[in-house]
């Protein structure tokens, strides 16, 4: 009697207990959350570029791709002269900041820290030392700034002032 009697109170204990729980909130499936709100504050500069210089010349290209759920957007850079890079960028939700991580086969790594500001991406190395902003054009290419200051943002020298323009398009008029 007296086990049954615990076993009676052990099942209305767990029912008690039960109900009383609430489900946890279902996780969103992969990359879902990163189709919408500051995920897509870099779309604009996915896609397939030819890379030309303030004087017009093809200087490389670039592709722009979502991977990962459309949660990273990848940049894989071919340069006229050899040199190829790779860029990670990604919104961190918990910051509330975009970040980019870029490497290339000189042997250079650059990680950067940003977002909108005016509607281009405008992102900074945390020794204030590099920034680089991307800014849509209304005809669709994108302009990307490349600045360097040897003084932590006091000035700034272009390393960088070129043109993202839709591959096999024709190329734009000199600067």
């Amino acid at each position: 009697m007296r086990i049954l009697l615990l076993l009676c109170i052990g099942w209305w204990t767990m029912t008690a207990i039960a109900s009383d729980t609430v489900a946890p909130p279902t996780p969103p499936k992969p990359g879902e959350a990163c189709r919408s709100g500051h995920f897509r504050d870099f779309d604009f500069w996915v896609g397939e570029w030819d890379v030309y210089g303030p004087k017009g010349q093809r200087v490389g290209h670039s592709r722009i791709e979502k991977i990962l759920g459309d949660c990273v957007i990848a940049e894989h850079w071919q340069g006229g002269g050899g040199s190829d890079g790779k860029s990670h960028n990604i919104y961190d939700a918990a910051q509330d900041r975009w970040t980019q991580f870029w490497v290339d086969n000189g042997g250079n790594a650059l990680l950067l820290h940003g977002g909108l500001n005016g509607g281009a991406m405008a992102l900074q190395s945390g020794d204030g030392h590099q920034r680089i902003t991307w800014t849509p054009q209304a005809d669709g290419r994108v302009r990307q700034h490349w600045e360097s200051s040897t003084d932590g943002g006091q000035t700034w020298t272009t390393a960088f002032d070129g043109w993202y323009q839709k591959a096999g398009s024709a190329p734009p008029a000199a600067a």
